[in-house]
């Protein structure tokens, strides 16, 4: 039943919080990438607000191989990779310091006169034993976790996507159900703590066009507290087409209330893969290609935004040669970003 579902990224080693603070710091005195020996033309910089009002970490991943690859004088490589550093992605918070990491993020975006995409992926009992397992050791620890998530954010903008997969996999057997109550609750608390907070918009996740129908997702949804949340996301960390998530959005949307959704286009331009063995074809498939830059700017007005929340060049796992989900691989990166469109 994992063929309709991505990978997400794991809790990262925790130097993630120290690199957001320093993000931070860096962008307060005018830098505009980590690394002080790093070559100007790899500086990254910040899109249109107008169209695309996240903003864009000047010290990821990608950004970081854009300066290796332009150090070692791999100018090709380098502007390849630079279709990925120069858009916003999610900032997927860890389990050690979440305080620190959202309070580094939402600083940073807010100094660039933007707003921070914050991914929040540490449901109990999350991803069922697969690629990305783990998560809160229990539901006060996870209370806990959004509190400090919260206290982090305070009143600067933020979007959050909230729990990839978490009301999918109660829906499709994944989750057992002794712990569906409790995750129902989780989730119903998160969704009214942030949504609490002065400029935050939050997303409760609702699965992809390819896993059912949205008959069975929207009274879980609903639950789960969608009702008070901003709307819902779709496609998360999967490879569908824009169209088909836009169609599998709105279907969903009649359901609970005329809800608006945002739809994750880091990795599908070239839609679902299609070959070799069905339960792993979400895994770092090959042919696949960026989609739609993350925007505002969308084709139906009941899409608050396109937004890449799966980091693209991230592992789904360690499958067809990949490292462990959430590990940052050039390999993968070049090859989504090749195949892209302008």
């Amino acid at each position: 039943m994992y063929d309709t579902r991505g990978a997400r990224t794991p809790a990262r080693a925790r130097a993630r919080a120290s690199a957001a603070v320093l993000g931070a710091a860096l962008l307060a005195a005018g830098c505009s990438s980590g690394g002080g020996d790093q070559d100007p033309g790899a500086r990254i910089t910040q899109q249109p607000k107008a169209a695309d009002p996240f903003w864009v970490n000047p010290d990821g991943n990608a950004a970081r191989q854009v300066a290796a690859y332009e150090k070692a004088g791999k100018k090709s490589e380098a502007e390849q990779i630079r279709k990925i550093a120069e858009q916003p992605v999610g900032e997927w918070i860890g389990l050690e310091n979440p305080e620190q990491e959202a309070r580094g993020f939402t600083e940073a975006a807010q100094k660039s006169d933007r707003t921070a995409l914050l991914v929040l992926y540490n449901i109990p009992h999350r991803d069922c034993g697969q690629y990305s397992r783990g998560g809160a050791a229990d539901g006060d620890a996870y209370r806990t976790w959004i509190d400090g998530v919260a206290r982090g954010i305070g009143d600067r903008p933020a979007t959050v996507v909230l729990e990839p997969d978490a009301v999918l996999h109660l829906v499709d057997g994944c989750t057992p159900d002794k712990f569906h109550e409790e995750r129902y609750d989780l989730l119903k608390g998160a969704v009214g703590k942030l949504g609490s907070l002065k400029h935050t918009r939050v997303y409760l996740d609702a699965g992809n066009a390819g896993w059912g129908h949205p008959d069975q997702i929207f009274q879980p949804l609903r639950r789960a507290g969608v009702d008070q949340a901003d709307g819902f996301s779709v496609n998360v960390a999967n490879f569908y087409s824009t169209k088909d998530s836009i169609a599998y959005g709105k279907q969903l949307s009649a359901k609970v209330g005329g809800r608006h959704f945002v739809v994750d286009t880091s990795r599908n331009g070239k839609g679902p893969y299609t070959q070799g063995d069905p339960a792993e074809r979400w895994c770092n498939p090959p042919g696949r290609a960026l989609g739609e830059a993350p925007t505002t700017r969308t084709a139906d007005p009941a899409v608050d935004a396109y937004l890449w929340v799966k980091r693209p060049g991230e592992s789904d796992g360690t499958c067809k040669g990949g490292p462990k989900a959430g590990v940052w691989w050039p390999t993968y990166a070049l090859k989504l970003a090749r195949a892209s469109t302008p």
